[in-house]
Parts: structure tokens; C-alpha cells; sequence
């Protein structure tokens, strides 16, 4: 729940697609407002990596989603992560393969 942790992990102009599909969010501010937006309707949240596979400089992760939201629910949900990372090592663009749906009605009910 430490905005400023994941942000570091960004590059400055990067650019997220989470879901894929949705419109790009560009930059930091941006990435800010979508962890605060995340972090607002969770009490506790957990994010595993399941699987890692690393080619070059991008990466996709199989990942498991864990959490309480504020209404009391216990949410779960797994996706799929694509990375691309810059000479830094930072990302450079991420685009998230899942569907939100679910999670958001628990979250909302």
C-alpha cells in the first residue's frame, strides 16, 4: 500500500494499460492516481508473482491478487502482467491481462 515504492519502479513517461484494452495511462500522476484509486477500496491487498518469465528486456507474470476491501469482502483475482523495462531497469510499459469485473462488484457491494 506504498505509493511512493511502486511508483519508483516506474519510468517517468511510462505508460500502463491495466486492464489491456482500457485507456493508456501516461506518466506518474497518472499511475498515482490509479494505485490511490486501487488502495481506497482495500483494507489489506496481496499481490504474488506465480510464475516469472524473463526474455530480453520484458517480462510476463502470472500473478494472484488477495484481499479485504472496506465493505468486509475477501476478494481474489489472477491475471496475467507484460512488462517492458527501459536501461534502468524500470518500467517502461506494462500492460495487464485480466478482468477487473469481479473484483469490482465485491468491491462495491
Amino acid at each position: 500500500m506504498d505509493v511512493e515504492a511502486w511508483l519508483a519502479t516506474f519510468a517517468e513517461d511510462a505508460i500502463s494499460e491495466d486492464p489491456y484494452g482500457s485507456p493508456p495511462m501516461k506518466g506518474k500522476d497518472a499511475l498515482s492516481q490509479f494505485f490511490n484509486g486501487i488502495a481506497s477500496a482495500f483494507e489489506t491487498i496481496d499481490m504474488r508473482a506465480d510464475q516469472v518469465f524473463i526474455s530480453g528486456n520484458a517480462a510476463a507474470v502470472k500473478f494472484t491478487i488477495a484481499g479485504r476491501g472496506k465493505n468486509g469482502r475477501d476478494i481474489k483475482a489472477e491475471g496475467i502482467d507484460v512488462f517492458e523495462f527501459d536501461e534502468a531497469g524500470l518500467i517502461q510499459r506494462l500492460r495487464a491481462y485480466w478482468n477487473p469485473a469481479a473484483m469490482i462488484a465485491e468491491l462495491q457491494s
